[in-house]
């Protein structure tokens, strides 16, 4: 078992850095909160612990000795950055060799594939999450709050989505993560041949309402695609040969709060 901890910077009283309408600490819980969705919905193997949840004030001696105490086998401290630049950088400890350098190596990697940011590079830092910590520790610095572009970006729901995903794409490759039988992502209905199972949480007469369902789905970590079909826009999460891998799925979403039904088509 893998434990992950997830520490989204700032919180509370204090907002961290502020432009274009945005707070960090805000931005910095929408993206840590996706990533343990995401890793506790597809994989095998891993626990997630969170410094917080919600927005409260904490430390950063209160966060890194609670991973500590936890026994974390990895610490990531999400952040977004601020004055002056655009782009997106990554931090370890200076002087650190493997294995951190190798799992910063991963997330830095995977965050740029699914992302259009400016690769700002890998970088090192006397930051206290990294020097204190007794566990492998990469922070991730995710756009420029006061960067015109950067922030635009960051008011999407699918690029914070995104960044998430490419975060657990780095940890899923960085400790060999496995996926749950029969993985989450959304099949298009006209890209595989033969009947499946899919999983739809919605059908919509307006376009809107479908996007506003999808986008939802997405804040809780499941993968989303919208079709349409008998004069209704529907909304799929999944699609399997097998039956027993979506009733799995469709448990997770009724969990989430969708209500979640399997078609046979």
């Amino acid at each position: 078992m893998v434990k992950i901890y997830l520490d989204p910077g700032h919180g509370g009283s204090d907002p961290g850095a502020q432009g274009n309408g945005l707070r960090e600490k805000d931005l910095n819980l929408a993206i840590a909160t996706q990533i343990r969705n995401m890793l506790v919905n597809e994989y095998e193997g891993v626990t997630v612990r969170m410094s917080r949840s919600n927005d409260r004030t904490l430390s950063l001696a209160q966060r890194t000795n609670d991973a500590n105490t936890w026994g974390a086998d990895f610490y990531l401290s999400i952040h977004i950055n601020a004055s002056g630049g655009t782009g997106f950088e990554s931090y370890v400890y200076p002087k650190v060799g493997p294995p951190t350098t190798t799992y910063q190596t991963h997330i830095h990697n995977e965050v740029l594939k699914q992302v259009d940011l400016r690769d700002r590079g890998k970088k090192s830092a006397n930051f206290h999450v990294l020097r204190e910590t007794r566990m492998p520790a990469v922070l991730t610095e995710n756009g420029f709050i006061d960067h015109p572009s950067d922030a635009a970006k960051l008011k999407r729901n699918d690029f914070i989505t995104a960044l998430a995903r490419g975060h657990v794409n780095g940890l899923a490759k960085a400790f060999g993560l496995k996926r749950k039988a029969g993985p989450p992502p959304a099949v298009d209905p006209g890209t595989k041949p033969g009947p499946l199972y899919r999983v739809q949480i919605g059908a919509y007469k307006e376009r809107t309402n479908a996007n506003a369902t999808a986008n939802k789905a997405k804040n809780k970590g499941f993968q989303t695609y919208i079709f349409q079909q008998d004069n209704l826009y529907k909304v799929q999460i999944g699609a399997f040969s097998e039956r027993k891998n979506a009733e799995e799925l469709a448990e997770r979403a009724k969990k989430a709060g969708f209500d979640a039904y399997i078609n046979y088509s």
